[in-house]
């Protein structure tokens, strides 16, 4: 883990944690996510964070897959069409 200082203010580190969600899931406008990009190639405490939040995306969603039982995905969508008519 790095220790050195950001070279931003506050504001900028605050707001840049506050969007690191909506950056990884890639819902910025692209002047906000080169901002977001900017701010994080600059602040290494800030970058340590998008890391960590990266990474543990990943995590969940690999250990949060799980085996549908059989026949229940055309049991949903079969009520999904009854809904429809």
């Amino acid at each position: 883990m790095t220790t050195e200082p950001c070279s931003a203010n506050d504001t900028d580190c605050k707001e840049a944690v506050e969007e690191l969600y909506v950056f990884l899931d890639g819902e910025l406008t692209p002047e906000k996510r080169a901002s977001i990009s900017a701010h994080l190639d600059a602040c290494p405490p800030c970058l340590t964070a998008y890391e960590f939040h990266s990474e543990l995306k990943v995590v969940v969603s690999q250990k949060c897959r799980t085996e549908l039982p059989a026949g229940l995905r055309d049991r949903v969508f079969d009520a999904l069409r009854a809904l429809e008519t």
